[in-house]
């Protein structure tokens, strides 16, 4: 991916004024396919429970963490219900000044919002039982994303967990230059976690989404 990369700082840079000019609205979040936020987030629901509860080897519920949050589209319907404490990390101030009032009641139960991309983003160490990824990896060159998914790791809480939610390509690298973002097929996602150190626990492809649309798969790592 040297080459898609090339200019680092502009990658990076495209990306977030391309966000900035996005309606925080759950429509915008998902470029115009609002209409799929339901099956996304009950396909995520029965992902995720199959990890949750008490006992041994069970991930606990007690802090997630949010990343490429937006307005919290996913903490509102998918972490808050399932955990004590939730924190957001998005690269646009403006989205997560929306939040504290789509979030309404709830809220009051996030922990932290962070404005940072992930490449800087250093989340604190032991904190959380979920570290939820989705459709933001495309924003990071390989190297970050293989830096940010160890510091992810040591960020986990006993019997933790790294959700990576996205699209993937059907082969290689196919470059987005709406957004500044990339799609990586399943074979190079696969290699850069192992990369990061982590194992995949489980993996699922989401079902009933539009056909136009990349593939999305559902990863489980510790």
């Amino acid at each position: 991916m040297g080459d898609i990369a090339e200019d680092e700082t502009s990658f990076y840079s495209n990306a977030e004024d391309y966000w900035r000019d996005v309606p925080p609205t759950v429509d915008g979040m998902l470029g115009g396919y609002g209409s799929i936020s339901s099956i996304d987030i009950n396909g995520s629901k029965a992902f995720l429970q199959k990890f949750l509860g008490e006992g041994e080897g069970k991930t606990g519920m007690s802090c997630a963490l949010d990343c490429g949050a937006g307005i919290g589209r996913i903490t509102k319907r998918l972490l808050l219900p399932l955990f004590k404490t939730v924190d957001l990390v998005d690269v646009t101030q403006e989205f997560l000044d929306k939040a504290k009032t789509y979030l309404g009641e709830e809220s009051k139960r996030v922990g932290n919002y962070y404005c940072n991309g992930l490449q800087d983003f250093v989340p604190e160490s032991g904190r959380y039982d979920v570290i939820w990824i989705q459709w933001v990896i495309g924003h990071l060159t390989d190297d970050h994303l293989v830096e940010f998914l160890r510091r992810c790791q040591k960020a986990l809480r006993p019997n933790g967990l790294i959700v990576i939610k996205d699209n993937v390509s059907y082969e290689g690298v196919v470059p987005d230059e709406v957004d500044s973002s990339v799609c990586r097929d399943l074979e190079i996602l696969h290699s850069l976690v192992g990369r990061a150190g982590l194992r995949l626990v489980h993996e699922e492809q989401q079902m009933n989404f539009p056909k136009e649309i990349y593939q999305v798969h559902t990863l489980a790592l510790r």
